[in-house]
């Protein structure tokens, strides 16, 4: 499974550790991804996506039509 959210494609990025000597050497910031299962109004059914926790609160304040609409047009893999 990639470490990638399903709806907004958010991945994970590449930055430095900085040591108090100031020695850098290189890490991943990894996105806050979550497993959850939502009812989606429009499918009426449930749904089960790996999204990240900013995904969820956009979902949680906008609605599922957006979800819907990606899962119809296939663009995400829902369970």
């Amino acid at each position: 499974m990639s470490r990638r959210c399903g709806l907004t494609g958010k991945g994970p990025v590449s930055g430095s550790n900085i040591s108090h000597a100031h020695n850098k050497t290189k890490r991943r910031f990894l996105p806050n991804l979550q497993k959850k299962r939502i009812w989606v109004q429009e499918l009426n059914r449930f749904v089960t996506i790996k999204v990240s926790a900013s995904a969820l609160r956009t979902i949680s304040k906008n609605g599922t039509a957006a979800l819907a609409k990606a899962i119809r047009e296939g663009k995400i893999k829902a369970r």
